[in-house]
């Protein structure tokens, strides 16, 4: 297992983008086992409604489908059918919206639940209304993917509040045309403004004010409710997650075991387990990335030698450490101090 290099990689997000991608594609042929290999997911994982997983996976089922298709275009195909019911509550949350912009405010003010890779946000100039999507920090070459993804998601999530097909005036993209830039025209209809300085989906801002016709104001404020819930428990769990790796980042020398950060941290063996499974994780795997962060640091930072950035680790063996270090970078020690 090689640990990813970026923290924010380790973010968790719903099932409901794959669950998508995984359907949609083994309709068309594609073998799931082929999708989900080295994401560490199975078919039964997609079933599983609560179940959260990290941006990391996500983003290895995305590589593969684009790997088993090779179609460039597939990030606006899959967008396209991304309906807001796949949002689960914060998708009916919105239906029940007043307003489009009512529904659109309520999505961006909780991106957890909306499950993206951007930074969102809602601006007018004129007539004109965009969704502007910044701050795409993951996998590079799966830019283009994520970006035609968000947007064309975002159109059809709008389409199905408005109950029409309404059509976007234009698409702003910050990279450069790409080899399948007419597939834009042909599935979208609008003219698209390659190397702008954004990513946008532009369209008519009255837009924003038109009442929806499902807008039942019970049903959206228990839907707000719930999406309150749900987002403070994806919080509260993030939160014990950080706990626990600044209690290991202080402690490795002493991180034997889970019962003995739990009695440290004041809580229960079981309770810190339960909501490590809730998060897609383990204790190893959190005491291994806190140790894969520090051994870098160690190694990049200082001129300790190896044996002695070991003990910094908890390994009462340099061996086992030089093993571990290889597991998760790929690399010996030694080798990535150079």
């Amino acid at each position: 297992m090689v640990l990813s290099l970026l923290p924010e990689e380790r973010a968790l997000t719903t099932l409901h983008t794959i669950a998508l991608a995984v359907s949609q594609l083994s309709v068309s042929g594609v073998p799931r086992q082929r999708l989900l290999q080295d994401s560490g997911l199975t078919s039964a994982d997609l079933e599983t409604p609560d179940k959260l997983i990290s941006h990391a996976q996500e983003l290895r089922v995305f590589a593969n489908a684009i790997h088993c298709t090779r179609d460039p275009a597939l990030g606006l195909s899959l967008g396209l059918r991304m309906h807001v019911s796949a949002y689960g509550m914060l998708g009916y949350s919105m239906l029940a919206s007043r307003t489009l912009r009512d529904a659109l405010s309520l999505a961006l003010a909780h991106p957890a639940l909306l499950g993206t890779y951007f930074k969102l946000s809602l601006q007018e100039d004129g007539d004109e209304a965009r969704l502007v999507a910044t701050g795409y920090r993951y996998a590079p070459e799966l830019t283009v993917f994520n970006t035609e993804l968000c947007l064309t998601s975002l159109l059809t999530v709008i389409q199905d509040l408005l109950g029409e097909a309404v059509r976007p005036r234009r698409l702003q993209l910050p990279f450069r045309q790409p080899l399948h830039a007419q597939a834009y025209t042909d599935k979208l209809g609008c003219p698209v403004d390659f190397g702008a300085p954004a990513s946008a989906l532009c369209f008519n801002a009255a837009l924003l004010d038109r009442e929806l016709p499902l807008a039942d104001p019970v049903t959206c404020h228990y839907g707000l409710q719930q999406c309150l819930k749900l987002d403070a428990q994806l919080n509260s769990g993030h939160d014990v997650l950080e706990q626990i790796r600044q209690h290991l980042a202080s402690h490795l020398r002493e991180a034997s075991s889970l019962e003995r950060v739990a009695a440290q941290l004041h809580r229960s063996a079981r309770t810190l387990r339960r909501h490590l499974q809730r998060m897609n994780t383990s204790y190893q795997r959190l005491l291994d990335e806190v140790r894969y962060d520090k051994a870098r640091q160690l190694l990049m930072q200082t001129d300790l030698p190896i044996y002695l950035i070991a003990e910094q680790l908890g390994y009462s063996e340099t061996a086992s450490f030089r093993h571990a270090f290889l597991r998760w970078s790929g690399q010996t020690p030694s080798l990535y101090r150079r």
